[in-house]
């Protein structure tokens, strides 16, 4: 049985990853006044990063079109027995909903799940991470599906930013407003809760706000997959990987990830994320 997986680009998937096991990233759109990019085909992270710093045009996000959606589903569902396609929250993109439409304009026969992780950036990845290898073990929709679902119910995602200017840009602030009155004094600490972006704390430094990033990891005990994710440190973020390895059951090792264009427009340069998927026996 040949299931297939589909994500968007706010996953931050490493393309040899994504290739390694057929799952298919649709880009979201980054757009710089008119100028519009798809994330990760026609612009790349470094040069993202270096329009974002230097450049004097701040970026906006949209969802990819549900045209993308349609096209993929009906090329992919010519040799598929099924689709599941799982995509960032839909309380932060519209992203989900352009999937559904997609879903129900394609014309494939092929069945297709759509599903709502309500994470992002690479606690997305993972749980597509977990689909795609349910799916290469030969099984069936029903269960990649389910695979999916329970993987996105024990994911977590928490971030340090170096400022929440760009977060507050964007217009993804959520539930973290309360940040805002403090935004030149303090190091965000964000997290996401019930698909939103939430406050975590705040710290007055950036090596306190990641301590106290890596102690609300190590508050979730033994997990199945951890990534640590960057936006610009990718040393720092090989360090806390190797930091948080021993909380790893199983043969699993650490990932570390760029945070791609679509993250990283409302992160901003300096960020670090944990994200995580709890070990189901806790």
């Amino acid at each position: 049985m040949t299931i297939r997986v589909v994500t968007d680009s706010a996953s931050d998937l490493d393309p040899a990853i994504a290739d390694d096991l057929g799952i298919v990233v649709i880009p979201c759109r980054v757009n710089f006044g008119t100028e519009s990019f798809k994330d990760g085909v026609d612009l790349t992270s470094d040069d993202f990063y270096n329009r974002l710093t230097k450049g004097t045009v701040f970026p906006s996000t949209s969802q990819p079109p549900p045209g993308d959606f349609i096209e993929v589903f009906d090329e992919i569902g010519k040799d598929a027995d099924g689709i599941v396609s799982v995509h960032v929250s839909s309380k932060v993109s519209g992203t989900y909903n352009s999937a559904i439409q997609g879903k129900d304009q394609c014309s494939t026969d092929c069945p297709i799940e759509v599903i709502d992780s309500t994470q992002a950036s690479m606690a997305l990845g993972l749980v597509v991470i977990a689909a795609a290898e349910t799916a290469q073990s030969g099984a069936s929709l029903s269960e990649v599906k389910d695979a999916a679902n329970d993987a996105a119910s024990r994911s977590q995602s928490m971030f340090v930013l170096d400022t929440v200017e760009y977060l507050q840009k964007g217009g993804r602030i959520g539930k973290a407003q309360a940040l805002l009155g403090t935004i030149l004094k303090i190091k965000p600490m964000i997290i996401m809760r019930d698909g939103e972006v939430g406050e975590l704390g705040k710290a007055r430094t950036f090596g306190k706000a990641l301590v106290k990033l890596q102690e609300t990891a190590r508050s979730f005990s033994s997990v199945e997959r951890l990534s640590v994710s960057y936006t610009s440190t990718p040393d720092l973020a090989s360090e806390i990987a190797d930091d948080l390895r021993d909380m790893i059951v199983g043969d699993s090792e650490p990932l570390i990830a760029r945070i791609g264009p679509s993250i990283g427009t409302h992160a901003g340069p300096g960020s670090i994320g944990i994200c995580l998927i709890q070990s189901s026996s806790t």
